[in-house]
């Protein structure tokens, strides 16, 4: 079975990359925005807090060759957090 509906890139963004990546190639663009930028500090990724807000810029994990799985594993946050 493929697995295709795991990567998604557009070249014709005006933002693509939208991180400073050597490997364009692989770049992802399946999670253009971050589901789990709402984890706010337990999302797992390279971020920091820039005047109260959240700054992903040096965060790749959606990005990435397996970013897929990582944010198919932590999806379930995601849907608790909804809940409450």
């Amino acid at each position: 079975m493929s697995e295709n509906y795991k990567f998604n890139q557009h070249k014709d963004c005006e933002f693509f990359p939208c991180h400073n990546v050597k490997d364009k190639k692989n770049f992802n663009c399946l999670f253009c925005y971050c589901p789990l930028y709402a984890l706010k500090d337990k999302c797992g990724g390279n971020f920091n807090y820039s005047k109260g807000i959240k700054d992903c810029s040096n965060c790749t994990l959606p990005h990435d060759p397996n970013g897929y799985e990582f944010i198919m594993s932590n999806i379930n946050k995601i849907f608790e957090l909804v809940k409450s």
